[in-house]
């Protein structure tokens, strides 16, 4: 029976290999959402400005909520709330399709030549096109109504590092997991539910009482969250305590997680 190697090496030599396939997958998972739709990839576009309006519709006009006591901005709502959603979606997308990963591509299990670690990067990366697409339109509006960009925006994938680790991670894990599982699918769709509002997106940290604040620290989306908000619309530095225990934890769940799904991988075909 072939081994697979659970060397932390071999999760970039992997990724390195098959990166033309990759990429290729990645284009196809793309274009294939959009395809016999009549607006095609503009949905990419609409469906993040379509969102923005209504959260913050609800959120700042009916619900009257605003993001600090000296403001009473719409617009600063507006993209201080969507900076925190569009960090949350890109680790949605990838956990919430996680458990039926290997289940939709059986026809890959059965290729004993194929390399189906490389499926959570596709997913990522699918995940990823739709984040730039939304960072796109906040970088956008951003100019619009406040007439600059902070220079700290540069700093985004260090922010951002820590987060495809840990979803890397987890994706690998579920999606082994959903093979023998089934049930997984259902659980993770409400835990993610759950952690959308269990995370500073429609609100500040300072907006919780200080007994609960501690939920939200121990929250992996929090500081990735936060540190982004930061670095796009205050123009200030990251909390480089939280971000490096961010990129501690993340290494930690990337591994394991790979370790998990090397050492699962072989049993996939007699499953399904």
């Amino acid at each position: 029976m072939k081994t697979f190697s659970i060397a932390p090496r071999e999760i970039i030599a992997s990724f390195w290999r098959n990166r033309s396939l990759i990429t290729a997958l990645i284009k196809r998972e793309v274009v294939g959402r959009y395809r016999g739709s009549i607006m095609g990839m503009l949905w990419s576009l609409f469906n993040p400005i379509f969102m923005l309006i209504i959260y913050t519709f609800v959120f700042s006009v009916v619900f009257k909520a605003r993001w600090s006591v000296d403001s009473d901005s719409k617009t600063e709502f507006a993209l201080m709330l969507f900076a925190g959603l569009m960090t949350f979606n890109l680790f949605a997308e990838c956990i919430n399709r996680a458990p039926s990963l290997i289940i939709s591509n059986v026809n890959y299990v059965k290729k004993v030549v194929f390399p189906l670690e490389i499926l959570s990067w596709v997913t990522f990366g699918s995940a990823l096109f739709h984040y730039l697409v939304s960072l796109m339109v906040w970088l956008i509006a951003c100019v619009i109504l406040f007439g600059k960009l902070e220079i700290t925006t540069l700093l985004l994938p260090v922010i951002l590092a820590p987060l495809v680790m840990t979803t890397l991670g987890l994706v690998w894990l579920l999606s082994s997991l959903g093979v023998y599982l089934r049930d997984v699918s259902q659980i993770i769709g409400v835990l993610t539910s759950v952690l959308m509002f269990m995370s500073p997106i429609f609100y500040p940290i300072t907006a919780l009482p200080l007994e609960y604040r501690y939920l939200l620290s121990i929250n992996p989306l929090t500081p990735a969250i936060e540190n982004a908000r930061a670095i796009l619309f205050r123009g200030q530095l990251p909390d480089f305590a939280s971000l490096g225990m961010s990129y501690l934890i993340g290494g930690i769940v990337l591994f394991l997680g790979f370790v998990w799904f090397q050492k699962t991988r072989k049993g996939f075909a007699d499953v399904l």
